[in-house]
């Protein structure tokens, strides 16, 4: 696991499967899409001072993006949110949604069921489009389907901060993500979050981008649209699973 100052307040966790973010607001913590390990030690000895997580943001109710999740919440004291559509997923009281994948996604697809089913996790709040969390100077929710029928990003308007989850891939080159239950749906909301004109991006998958992001993420949706398929380049490193 590498531990990865990006600005001033935000940190990166980057696992063999993905990547989960730390917004620092003082000694008050706020965990962005956990992944299937827990981080323990970093969060102590590299922030500083000994704080606590206070609230766990899941971005969409895969495997690879809830596994840690219970644990940490029992462990800090932690809130656990997810959108009011996916937190049945969550929860474990509704199946994962099916992805329609591509042809060349299939091989992917299946090598990352290999990742342990994630526990069933409460959900402390169930999110919407709009709400207003307390990190950041006022952190906002962006409903963002097509990945999932619940994915979310969230927006640091103050910060200029845009976490994508996995409906965006930053591996190489900025792409649509990849095991999607809706790709229109997802190239739609791909334009959305571009319209927020961030200055940094946050992915599930791919380290982030600062700086020309503003063109990226619209020239991202667009390739797609014109193309009508994604390349191999947009597979996530460390592989999404997609479940």
């Amino acid at each position: 696991m590498d531990f990865i100052r990006v600005l001033p307040q935000l940190y990166m966790f980057r696992f063999s499967v993905g990547q989960a973010y730390l917004w620092r607001d003082g000694d008050d913590l706020t965990l962005v899409a956990p992944v299937t390990v827990t981080p323990r030690r970093s969060c102590r000895t590299r922030c500083g001072a000994p704080v606590w997580i206070r609230r766990i943001v899941l971005t969409h109710c895969h495997r690879d993006h809830v596994g840690a999740a219970g644990e940490l919440a029992a462990r800090h004291g932690a809130q656990a949110l997810a959108h009011r559509l996916d937190a049945p997923v969550v929860r474990g009281e509704a199946p994962v949604p099916q992805p329609v994948l591509l042809d060349w996604e299939i091989p992917l697809y299946e090598h990352g069921l290999t990742v342990p089913p994630a526990p069933p996790t409460r959900v402390d709040r169930e999110l919407e489009d709009g709400d207003l969390l307390n990190f950041g100077d006022g952190a906002r929710v962006v409903h963002s389907p097509g990945h999932t029928d619940g994915s979310i990003a969230v927006h640091l308007p103050h910060h200029g901060v845009l976490f994508t989850g996995d409906l965006v891939a930053g591996a190489g080159r900025v792409t649509p993500g990849v095991f999607d239950v809706d790709r229109a749906a997802l190239l739609v909301s791909m334009r959305r979050l571009a319209s927020l004109a961030p200055t940094t991006v946050c992915f599930g998958h791919g380290d982030p981008v600062t700086g020309d992001v503003a063109r990226l993420l619209p020239e991202a949706a667009g390739e797609e649209t014109a193309t009508g398929e994604a390349t191999s380049a947009a597979a996530p490193a460390g592989g999404d699973t997609g479940r």
